[in-house]
């Protein structure tokens, strides 16, 4: 099959380990002919948003990429925040595609992708939705007249076409129904997941040695981890400071890149003696040092980091949020309700002086976690509605 994926509606950052570069992934490997359509908006340095030049290259999987420019007709904040590219249309008749795979609908030029569908009726069309109310729609106009006119428009206008849109959370499943008026007979949930070209679960005990050497910490030591793109929202700061009160044989590790807000806090309380902070790494650094711990621990907003935890058959504890309890496979974790820096303290100590509890949420999260949050797993499914 050739397979198109489109990152139109938001950003595409290359080498990372989010949904839209692992599922083109994953397809080549399952032997499909893949191409990436993408915007130019992507990370810069790491820290930022940030767009570049229009281009084609290939990825690290050596699956050709091209990145389309905004109209020249409209000033470029319109054209941006409407989405609207040229060049969509000769990429789809120079490919040809067999199935498009849509992440996220939140594009004027969608149109674009619905008249090829209209024209050639046997390719398959897919959507996927990383929206939700937490993380979008989060004032007036970004409600109720991005969301529930403009990018509302966008949906609609592709849906009779679509096989199935996925929400890659429960919550942005609902959000597709609620806000989008998709109907319920096209909707599933469609999980992240972890990568399973980056870890061998054979060599966990090396590589739980070789991190923690590295790191200078014992192999007793009780290691939580936690990280992503930090600011206030995470609460990685409120984990720091409880770290700081508990016993020295608790060691914390923080990666990831910092937002300006929360900086010179971070900064400041990476010089615990029982605090590690390694900054950024590439995902599958990030896997090696999960691998390395006994429990990782989320208290803020959602990240693909969850799905990726879990999916390596890490125990862990997150912020409780409605709509986002899929991570939770029959007992691998625990939720906290309220973010305190007393809360957290007593979880992270109930967990500690009880090993039987812990290793219970382990032994759920392997035999459960990792097939269910498996991406070789998720990219077959995805397509085959």
């Amino acid at each position: 099959m050739k397979i198109l994926h489109c990152c139109l509606a938001a950003f595409y950052i290359d080498n990372y380990g989010y949904q839209e570069n692992v599922l083109p992934k994953m397809h080549k490997l399952q032997g499909h002919d893949v191409y990436i359509l993408a915007s130019t908006e992507t990370f810069i340095n790491n820290t930022r948003l940030g767009y570049i030049k229009d281009s084609s290259y290939y990825t690290n999987e050596n699956i050709p990429i091209t990145r389309i420019p905004y109209v020249k007709w409209l000033p470029h904040f319109v054209a941006r925040k409407l989405r609207i590219y040229t060049g969509i249309l000769k990429i789809l008749n120079e490919f040809k595609p067999d199935i498009i795979f849509l992440h996220d609908v939140q594009f004027i030029s969608i149109k674009v992708v619905a008249n090829y569908i209209r024209i050639n009726p046997n390719v398959k069309l897919f959507v996927d939705g990383h929206t939700d109310f937490i993380n979008s729609a989060t004032n007036w106009v970004s409600k109720h007249i991005l969301h529930k006119i403009i990018y509302k428009w966008c949906a609609l206008r592709i849906e009779s076409y679509v096989r199935k849109f996925y929400g890659v959370l429960p919550l942005r499943v609902d959000f597709f129904k609620n806000v989008y008026g998709i109907p319920e007979s096209k909707l599933d949930l469609l999980v992240l997941g972890a990568d399973d070209t980056l870890f061998d679960l054979s060599k966990k005990e090396s590589i739980r040695e070789r991190i923690r050497n590295y790191y200078g910490i014992e192999n007793d030591d009780f290691l939580i981890v936690t990280g992503g793109k930090i600011d206030k929202k995470k609460n990685i700061h409120l984990v720091m400071k409880a770290i700081q009160e508990l016993d020295q044989k608790i060691k914390l590790i923080v990666f990831g890149s910092i937002n300006d807000d929360i900086k010179d806090e971070i900064n400041l309380l990476s010089g615990s003696k029982n605090i590690r902070f390694i900054g950024w790494l590439p995902t599958s650094n990030i896997y090696d040092v999960l691998l390395a711990s006994d429990l990782a621990i989320y208290p803020g907003t959602h990240s693909v980091l969850w799905e990726q935890t879990v999916g390596l058959g890490l125990p862990c504890i997150f912020k409780r949020w409605e709509g986002m309890q899929h991570v939770d496979v029959g007992g691998n974790c625990l939720f906290i309700d309220e973010i305190t820096i007393i809360n957290i303290k007593e979880i992270i100590l109930r967990l500690y002086n009880d090993p039987l509890l812990l290793n219970q949420m382990k032994k759920t999260a392997t035999e459960r976690g990792i097939k269910r949050f498996s991406y070789f797993e998720i990219a077959k499914y995805a397509i085959e509605q």
